[in-house]
C-alpha cells in the first residue's frame, strides 16, 4: 500500500502560514458545490436521458438512484480513508475521479455506461462534504468559524436549489450532456487550487495497517440498500412489493452489524465513539430532522406547482429560486452574528422561523398566486442560515481535532440519510393522503346534494353553449366536478405534509437546550 502521506503532502505548520484561509475555503468549496448540485440536476433531464438512450422513464430514474447509493456508502467512511491515505491526496484524487466521471457521463453510448459512471461519480463525491467541512473548521480560527460555516451551509443549501433550474435549462438549451459537462472547468480549477493552498495537517497519520473489511462490508449492505429502498419505496408501493421487503431486511442486517462491529473491534472503519459527546450527538440527530425537512420541502412545493397548480417542470424549479435567494442574503448575517449572540439561541430563531414558513404553506388553497409561494420560501431560505450555521458549529465544537474528520463524515452521512427518508416520506404522505381527501370529497358529489346539482347544470350549461350534446355535457360536467375536487384533495394533502414538518420542526427546540455552549477558544484549532 502506497503510504498516505509525503512531503510535498504533510507541509510543516510554518509553510503554510502566509495562505489566506479564504482561498483554501473557495477551493474546497468549488469542489463541494458541484458534487452537491450533481445531487439535484439530473432530476429535470430524465425524460431526456430516457429518450436519447431508449430507456424507460423507471429505468432512467437508476441514474438517480446509482449516484445516490454510492455517494451515501463512501460518506461515512471518509474520516478512515482520510487518515489511511492523507487527506490531501484524498481530496485530489475525489475531485479528479468525480471530474473524469462526469465527462464519461457526458459521453455515455447507453444507460448501463451512465449507471456505471454515476457510481464513479457518486463515490467520488462521497468525501467531497465532510473533507471540506473539516479542512474549514481547521484552516479558521475559532472566532471566524461561524463565518467559514456560513459559507460552507452556503453551497450545501443553495446548489440543490440551482440543480433543477440549471438542468432544465441546459437541457433545454443544449443537451442533457452539458449537465455533466459544466463540472468539467470546475474540477480543473478545483485541481489546481487544492494542489496550491491545502495541506495535510501534522496530526493525519494512519493510526494502523489494520482494514476493517467485515465493518466496510456491513456498511455497504446496509446503508446501500437502506437508500434503493428509500428511493424506490413509494415507486413500488413499498412493503407490499418483495424487492422492498428484502431492501429493509438486508438494510436492518446490515445495519445493526455495523454497529455492533464497529463498537467491538479495535481498529473501526467507522469511529462511532464520536457520539460520546453529548453536543455533537443532539446535534447529529438535528441535522438528521434538518435533512428530512429542508430536503422534504424542496421536493414538496415544485410537486405542489406542477401537479396542483399546472406549472411547467422549469418554471417550477425556478419558483424556487427565493429560498436559495433568502439564504444567499441570510448566510453572511448569520455568520457575522454568531460572533455576537449565542448560537444555541441563533438555531432556535432559526427553527421558530422555518416552523413559520411552514405553517404558511400549510394553509394554501386553489387560487393561490405566485406571492403566496415567493414570501415563505424567502422566508424559509433565511431560516436556514440560522439553521445550518450555529447547529454546524456547536455539533462540532467538542470534537478534537484529531477526530474531526470522522465527525464531519458521520455529520453528513445523517444529513443526507435525512434528506432520502424526508423525500420518501412527504412523497408517502401527499399521495396517501390524497386519496384519503378525495374518498370524503367525493361522498358530498352525488344526486342527491344541491350544491352538486347546482355545479353540475353550470358546467353542463357552458358545455352545451359550446355545441356539446346534454348527454355528452352531462358526462363531462360531472368528470369536471370529479377533477376539482382531486385538485382540492391534493392540495389539501400538500396542507398536511407542510404542517406535519412544521410539528416536527417545533419538536426538535427541546434537543438544542441539550447541547453545551460553544466555547470560542477550544476546538479544532488552525493548522497556521
Amino acid at each position: 500500500m502506497v503510504a498516505h502521506t509525503s512531503d510535498s503532502m504533510a507541509q510543516p505548520v510554518g509553510a503554510i502560514a502566509n495562505i489566506n484561509p479564504w482561498l483554501i475555503a473557495i477551493a474546497v468549496m468549488s469542489a463541494t458545490f458541484m458534487e452537491v448540485l450533481d445531487t439535484t440536476v439530473v432530476n429535470v433531464s430524465l425524460p431526456h436521458i430516457a429518450g436519447s438512450l431508449s430507456a424507460t422513464s423507471d429505468e432512467a430514474t437508476w441514474a438517480l438512484t446509482s449516484y445516490l447509493v454510492a455517494n451515501a456508502i463512501v460518506l461515512p467512511m471518509t474520516g478512515w480513508l482520510a487518515n489511511y491515505f492523507g487527506r490531501k491526496r484524498l481530496l485530489l484524487t475525489s475531485v479528479a475521479a468525480f471530474t473524469a466521471a462526469s465527462f464519461f457521463c457526458g459521453l455515455a453510448p447507453n444507460l448501463p455506461a451512465l449507471i456505471i459512471f454515476r457510481v464513479i461519480q457518486g463515490a467520488a463525491g462521497g468525501g467531497l462534504q465532510p473533507l471540506s467541512q473539516a479542512i474549514l473548521l481547521e484552516v479558521f480560527p475559532p472566532e471566524e468559524r461561524g463565518k467559514a460555516m456560513a459559507f460552507w451551509a452556503l453551497g450545501i443549501v443553495v446548489a440543490p436549489m440551482i440543480g433543477p433550474v440549471l438542468g432544465g435549462w441546459l437541457t433545454d438549451s443544449y443537451s442533457w450532456r452539458w449537465i455533466f459537462y459544466i463540472n468539467i472547468p470546475v474540477g480543473i480549477v478545483a485541481t489546481i487550487m487544492i494542489t496550491t493552498f491545502v495541506f495535510d495537517p501534522p496530526y493525519i497519520s494512519r493510526k494502523s495497517e489494520t482494514v476493517d473489511y467485515i465493518g466496510m462490508g456491513l456498511l455497504v449492505m446496509g446503508i446501500g440498500s437502506l437508500q434503493i429502498l428509500l428511493d424506490k419505496g413509494q415507486e413500488e408501493d413499498w412493503f407490499a412489493s418483495r424487492f422492498i421487503l428484502t431492501l429493509a431486511i438486508l438494510a436492518a442486517f446490515g445495519i445493526i452489524g455495523f454497529i455492533v462491529r464497529e463498537l467491538k473491534t479495535e481498529h473501526p472503519v467507522v469511529d462511532l465513539r464520536v457520539f460520546r459527546y453529548r453536543s455533537y450527538a443532539a446535534g447529529v440527530f438535528l441535522m438528521t430532522v434538518l435533512g428530512f425537512v429542508l430536503y422534504g420541502s424542496t421536493v414538496l412545493v415544485p410537486l405542489m406547482l406542477q401537479t396542483v397548480l399546472g406549472y411547467p417542470a422549469l418554471q417550477a424549479g425556478m419558483a424556487m429560486l427565493p429560498r436559495g435567494l433568502g439564504s444567499f442574503l441570510a448566510m453572511p448575517m448569520v455568520g457575522f452574528l454568531m460572533g455576537k449572540i449565542e448560537s444555541r439561541r441563533l438555531l432556535i430563531t432559526g427553527i421558530l422561523v422555518a416552523s413559520y414558513s411552514f405553517y404558511r404553506f400549510s394553509h394554501l388553497s386553489l387560487d393561490i398566486g405566485y406571492w403566496n409561494i415567493f414570501w415563505p420560501l424567502i422566508i424559509q431560505g433565511s431560516a436556514m442560515g440560522f439553521l445550518f450555521v450555529p447547529l454546524t458549529t456547536i455539533t462540532n465544537d467538542p470534537i478534537p481535532k484529531e477526530e474531526i474528520g470522522n465527525a464531519t463524515s458521520l455529520f453528513n452521512l445523517m444529513r443526507n440519510l435525512g434528506a432520502s427518508i424526508g423525500i420518501a416520506a412527504m412523497t408517502t404522505v401527499v399521495a396517501r393522503h390524497q386519496q384519503s381527501h378525495t374518498n370524503v370529497l367525493t361522498e358530498f358529489v352525488n344526486g342527491a346534494s344541491l350544491q352538486s346539482q347546482q355545479a353540475v347544470a353550470a358546467l353542463k350549461g357552458m358545455l352545451m353553449s359550446r355545441g356539446v350534446d346534454p348527454v355528452t355535457a352531462t358526462k363531462q360536467a360531472y368528470a369536471m366536478l370529479f377533477g376539482t375536487v382531486q385538485r382540492q384533495a391534493a392540495i389539501m394533502s400538500f396542507n398536511d405534509a407542510f404542517f406535519l414538518l412544521m410539528v416536527l420542526f417545533l419538536l426538535m427546540i427541546p434537543l438544542v437546550f441539550v447541547m453545551k455552549k460553544p466555547k470560542k477558544a477550544t476546538g479544532p484549532i488552525a493548522v497556521h
